[in-house]
């Protein structure tokens, strides 16, 4: 198993603070990315250089999506699935693997940027995967594609906009008022609240892709465009 923890590779986040949510002059800005509030981290964590991939997850549900190629990002997974991986990786390797926080997940998307993406205001289908441009013509593959096919962000983080949405650990709220300062994750009473998504997918328009774009779906959802990568905390 040594082996698996290798080839998920973990890219360690510096501590820093950054502004979450709805970006200054962003006309596809929501309610549900309002207010925008200042997040800072004391201390670091790691998260995933990319998805976990359909290899990695076949170690730990080896009949999954036989016939998909190894390297895409695993899709049709729960929330509740994706814990259980995070437990599982833990177990075999003696690390606390986790799901990220819906903090943790923005600022290493933005990766110290204040604009719509990581990339700038737009984003174009040399730098991520998705299907339709703004004015609706088709510019994408139309499916998902290797992980780290596309470059890297300024903390050297793989398809944070597009190829697949991911899960992250926090309860769904409609908006940040009295959100978590501290990066942690915002939960509720009931395990069977709506969990945040992130990132966009490669289905999507690019207005879905945006570093503070947010959606929910139940915890026992599955959808053929939705994954999830790790994340670690470790002891200094």
């Amino acid at each position: 198993m040594i082996a698996l923890l290798e080839k998920i590779a973990l890219v360690a986040m510096p501590p820093g603070a950054f502004t979450m949510g709805e970006t200054q002059n962003d006309k596809f800005a929501t309610g549900t990315e309002r207010p925008a509030h200042r997040v800072a981290f004391t201390s670091s964590f790691c998260l995933g250089r990319s998805p976990v991939t359909v290899g990695e997850y076949r170690a730990f549900a080896p009949s999954h999506a036989n016939d998909e190629p190894a390297d895409w990002p695993v899709v049709n997974v729960t929330w509740d699935d994706a814990k259980r991986f995070c437990v599982w990786l833990g177990r075999e390797t003696g690390e606390p693997f986790r799901l990220p926080t819906e903090a943790e997940w923005e600022y290493a998307c933005r990766a110290g940027t204040t604009t719509a993406f990581s990339t700038g205001n737009e984003i174009t289908p040399a730098q991520a995967n998705f299907l339709y441009s703004e004015d609706g013509r088709r510019t994408g593959v139309g499916h998902r594609t290797s992980v780290g096919r596309f470059p890297a962000n300024r903390f050297g983080l793989h398809d944070l906009h597009g190829n697949v949405c991911e899960w992250v650990d926090d309860a769904w709220h409609p908006n940040y008022e009295y959100a978590p300062t501290d990066g942690s994750a915002w939960q509720m009473d009931h395990a069977s609240a709506p969990r945040v998504i992130r990132g966009g997918a490669w289905d999507y328009l690019p207005r879905l892709l945006r570093s503070a774009w947010r959606d929910s779906l139940p915890p026992s959802h599955r959808r053929d465009n939705l994954g999830f990568r790790v994340a670690l905390t470790r002891e200094s």
